[in-house]
């Protein structure tokens, strides 16, 4: 696109030319049982992992449920609906991480993430949409092992790593409530 903006010190700058990816929306949950004090996490491929930067062990990543938020949707009802297609989980009393842009330099997508409350019993197993290529393995683990693999630098991608930091700031008060 090119275009102009006002300047700090006044004034309107020459006009710039910048490449945009226009994204969509999208939502990220993290399934946590207070009880157990476990969570669940999901492993699937990434392709932009293999095109630069610095390589994380593998293109397999441990990450967040996640999806888009297709049109007339809100992002709760993704949230509930993505667990379900990409874990088998059920996930209520959804509450608010952070909502941020992950890359606002160059791309439109708004990221809001969840804590959403489950049971984690009996949950794992291989899952995801074959209509969309998915192949995703779900992971039950204690918090610490998930905050663990954070702290080893397993994780990498930033909901994930935004997700775990708040649960391990809130996981006293959720197991209370």
């Amino acid at each position: 696109i090119e275009l102009s903006h006002k300047l700090f010190a006044g004034g309107w700058n020459q006009p710039l030319t910048r490449e945009l990816l226009h994204r969509g929306d999208a939502v990220g949950v993290l399934p946590y049982d207070p009880l157990s004090d476990e969570i669940v996490l999901i492993e699937q491929f990434r392709v932009g992992v293999t095109a630069g930067g610095e390589q994380p062990r593998s293109p397999w990543l441990l990450e967040l449920v996640a999806g888009m938020v297709e049109p007339g949707e809100n992002r709760q009802a993704v949230a509930v609906r993505e667990a379900v297609e990409e874990a088998d989980c059920e996930v209520r009393d959804l509450l608010p991480i952070a909502k941020y842009y992950p890359s606002p330099g160059g791309c439109s997508e708004f990221i809001q993430i969840y804590c959403g409350r489950t049971d984690t019993e009996g949950l794992g197993g291989v899952y995801g949409c074959e209509q969309e290529g998915e192949d995703i393995r779900v992971h039950v683990m204690p918090r610490e092992q998930g905050y663990r693999h954070l702290e080893e630098g397993d994780i990498a991608d930033a909901q994930t790593i935004i997700a775990l930091q708040w649960l391990q700031l809130n996981h006293a008060r959720l197991r209370q409530a």
